[in-house]
Parts: structure tokens; sequence; C-alpha cells
């Protein structure tokens, strides 16, 4: 698939700071925050990008990390998949060859998808982290939130004729976040296409992978009992996604996990409240991994 059948970045768009080699021939987006210090790969949720991390990483460099914020493969600037592979495995892969090229162990903060990946990749040892951040994600999620993430991400197949269609959908999305006046922060969010029509930034491929909530929750359940590193599991107290039985499951699988309730947060806890969030990792990171 060319260039010209993907669709083009729009005038304005932020370019990332650097490409990372993935696995099988891939190369991943990403954004660098802070000079120095622990690393923390910041991995984001399916249909998100590597800016939904923008204001938390920020704030990690202010207090002495190196926080590099990812694309997964298929979504924002990332390449997408020759094969349309956007599987669990592949992520992990993903994940194993960029800690690989950075050189340093990880602390994984992994949001919904990026949550998935780090946990498995943490759990099935195929990445040493120093610390797990979970957010809002855990084996055990409801399927009536995963179904609404996915109606969201199917909806205009054909595409958008202006910016204004993006908004008003986002924000049918996330009534409780106010729509923004200034549309010009949702070319993050889009891609222009050669017919003159917006589209999201994620490869239509990614929307037809199979997905199994069976298959799914005993492999996490057992990569959960594997975690032997510092754990933190952040929900927000308005997710549909991870309920509270969810999260206290995950915490009776992994016992030393810490666990923050983020009262005022759906799904998308860091876009809805980054200081409540960013607060309780700087609280658990300067106890499991400190900057200085």
């Amino acid at each position: 698939m060319t260039e010209a059948d993907r669709g083009v970045r729009l005038e304005g768009a932020p370019e990332p700071h650097k490409m990372i080699p993935a696995s099988g021939g891939v190369q991943v987006a990403a954004d660098i925050y802070g000079h120095s210090g622990p690393l923390v790969i910041l991995q984001h949720g399916g249909g998100q990008t590597r800016h939904a991390w923008k204001g938390a990483g920020q704030k990690l460099a202010e207090a002495g990390y190196l926080a590099v914020s990812l694309d997964a493969r298929g979504h924002g600037d990332s390449d997408w998949a020759p094969d349309g592979d956007y599987s669990n495995d592949a992520l992990v892969e993903d994940l194993v060859a960029v800690v690989e090229t950075l050189g340093q162990r990880p602390i994984l903060v992994g949001a919904s998808m990026g949550g998935g990946t780090s946990l498995t990749a943490v759990g099935e040892a195929r990445v040493a982290a120093e610390a797990l951040v979970l957010v809002d994600t855990a084996p055990r999620i409801e399927v009536g939130g995963v179904r609404k993430i996915r109606d969201f991400m199917g909806q205009a197949p054909d595409g958008f004729t202006s910016l204004e269609e993006v908004a008003d959908a986002i924000s049918n999305y996330q009534p409780h976040r106010k729509r923004p006046r200034n549309l010009e922060g949702l070319a993050k969010n889009v891609r222009l296409w050669p017919d003159g029509r917006y589209r999201w930034h994620w490869d239509p491929e990614f929307m037809k992978r199979k997905r199994s909530m069976a298959d799914r929750l005993p492999r996490q359940e057992e990569a959960a009992k594997n975690v032997k590193c510092p754990s933190l599991l952040v929900r927000g107290g308005l997710s549909d996604v991870l309920s509270e039985e969810g999260a206290q499951a995950y915490l009776e699988l992994v016992p030393h996990s810490e666990y923050a309730n983020v009262g005022e947060a759906a799904h998308m806890v860091a876009g809805d409240r980054n200081d409540v969030f960013v607060s309780a990792v700087l609280s658990f990171l300067s106890k499991v991994a400190p900057s200085t």
C-alpha cells in the first residue's frame, strides 16, 4: 500500500521526534521527553496515538525521567503492518525491539491496548521491566465498554467531509469532555486522503483483527500471575471498560500491586485527569524507581 493510498499527514500535524525500528520491518514513531533518567515507555490504547501522553510525558521529564511515547504499529505516524498483523503478539514483538534499541531497562506504562501489550511482555518474560503501570485495563474487562470503543472506531468508514464532523464524532463518544473550539488540534487524529475526505489515523486493517475475549482472559491472567516487578493499576472511576470488580481481580492476581482510582476520569484516564494521573504515577515511581 502506497503513501498515497494511506492518506497524508495534515498540514500542521506534529512530526515525531524519532522513528524506531520495531519488528517485521515496521518502524514506530516516538516522541521523547527529557534527556536522561530512568526510561519510561508510554503505550496508548487502540485508536489513540502517542499524543495522548503529551502532558504526562512533559511532567515525567520535569521529574527527571526519560519518557518515550510510542505510536503503535498502524496508528498515528507509525508504519502500517505490511501483512495486516495487529495481534497482541505483534505488538509485544514491537515493544521488545524498541526496548532493545533504547538499551535501557524500562518502566512500562500502558493504557488499554498498550497495557495489554505491557502485561503480556512482562508476564511472559519478554521484557525485563523495572516497573509496570496499567492504565484502565486488566485481564478482566467489560465487553460492553470494549464494544463501545469498537463502534466508535468503526464509524464513518468512508471518512468525514470536514473537521467539524470529526469533532462531532469525538464529542458524541466523550460527552464528559468539552468540544474543542480550535479544530486544528484534530490534525493528529485524522489523515487527509487524496479524495479530500478525513479518515481516522489508524490502518483500516486494524479493525479487521479478530479479537476473542475468551482467548484473551486466560493468557492475561496467567501473565498477571507472573508479574514480579513493582506494579501500579490506575482505574478511571467513570470507566465502562475496567470495572471495580475487574480491578480487584487484578489485585488478587498481583497482590503486591498498588492501586489508584481516579474518580473523575473515564477510560482515557490521562486525558481526562492528567494531573491526578501523573501525581499517582510519580508517587509510585518515587518509591520503586526514583529519578535521583
